[in-house]
């Protein structure tokens, strides 16, 4: 009897020592390091659809990251994530070059109105060497790695009321929405336009009231904001080609291991070029739905515009801290 007891309490307690043991493995597991994601993009849009296929491949792999998506800076205000990696209370963010020029002048060329000629342009100069220059720098010099580059979108014109824009010059005059920052007020120059600094949620209401005369976005955001609700017509000027960055504190990346680090890596280049690709095709919907619509959706010899915008910012103070050489290589690329 005693023998039986005996061996009950042995199976007990190694079962007992079998449950302990999972829930110590479930809660190592759950407990991996924590990588959060600060995005001003809402959740609809693809570059934060991309950053939720990076989770799920992440933690697919299996190596001990825990990922979360915060969409619509939701965690942290739009503009103060770059800080935020900075001061390691951020692991992750979306960035753009205009970020980056803040506290790197000499990079601020990348915000030039008319760099790219088109979206290839954009993929040479990234994927290439000068883009691993670019990601050295910010590494050494902001303490944050590039993981990737997706595609933000092609920036166009969009006017409340109708003209006939054949050149900058037909723009004087116009009210142009601009994102705030002076780099942003001088791609507004650029364009011909008065900009007028204003955050995205106040847009809607200015272009129906007459506040702005127009705005200037990637035709992906002009839908999905419903501008196409209180304008009358998008003019492709194509003055930018935007990218922007899946980004991560360097003392994050670099405590992480090699399969981490290669999980996270592999997962950022996949979905990157996947919300890219679909971000592409949905511009060219995009722009026969806009027309469907009763908008104006005009191509025009961008000739002109490319030559303002050489002038101006041939005189721009903020070019001259910008790298001659680097700026060379980039339009030759």
């Amino acid at each position: 009897m005693r023998a039986m007891t005996t061996r009950r309490q042995f199976v007990a307690g190694a079962l007992a020592g079998v449950a302990a043991g999972s829930l110590i493995g479930r809660a190592e597991a759950q407990s991996g390091t924590q990588i959060r994601i600060s995005t001003a993009a809402p959740p609809s849009d693809f570059l934060a659809k991309a950053l939720e296929q990076l989770k799920t491949e992440v933690e697919a792999a299996n190596v001990g990251l825990n990922v979360s998506v915060h969409p619509a800076s939701t965690l942290f205000k739009q503009g103060t994530e770059v800080p935020a990696l900075q001061r390691g209370n951020l692991e992750m963010s979306t960035m753009t070059t205009f970020e980056v020029a803040q506290q790197v002048p000499a990079l601020g060329l990348f915000n030039r109105g008319y760099l790219f000629k088109d979206y290839a342009h954009m993929r040479r100069v990234f994927d290439g060497p000068i883009g691993a220059d670019y990601r050295k720098i910010v590494a050494d010099k902001m303490g944050i790695e590039i993981l990737a580059t997706p595609y933000l979108g092609t920036r166009q014109v969009n006017l409340r009321q109708k003209r006939n824009v054949k050149s900058p010059a037909d723009l004087a005059g116009v009210k142009m929405r601009m994102t705030a920052g002076p780099e942003w007020l001088l791609l507004g120059r650029s364009l011909g336009v008065s900009p007028v600094p204003m955050g995205m949620p106040e847009v809607y209401l200015a272009l129906k009231t007459g506040t702005v005369d127009g705005q200037e976005n990637p035709l992906s955001i002009l839908n999905a904001a419903k501008f196409y609700e209180v304008t009358e017509q998008v003019i492709l000027t194509s003055h930018m080609i935007q990218p922007v960055f899946f980004n991560i504190a360097k003392p994050v990346w670099d405590k992480l291991s090699a399969a981490q680090k290669k999980a996270l890596q592999d997962a950022a280049i996949k979905t990157a070029k996947a919300g890219s690709d679909a971000r592409l095709a949905d511009e060219t919907n995009i722009a026969s739905a806009l027309k469907q619509r009763g908008l104006s959706v005009d191509e025009i010899d961008l000739a002109p515009f490319r030559a303002e915008a050489d002038k101006v910012y041939a005189g721009s103070d903020y070019a001259k801290s910008w790298d001659k050489a680097l700026l060379d290589r980039a339009l030759k690329a």
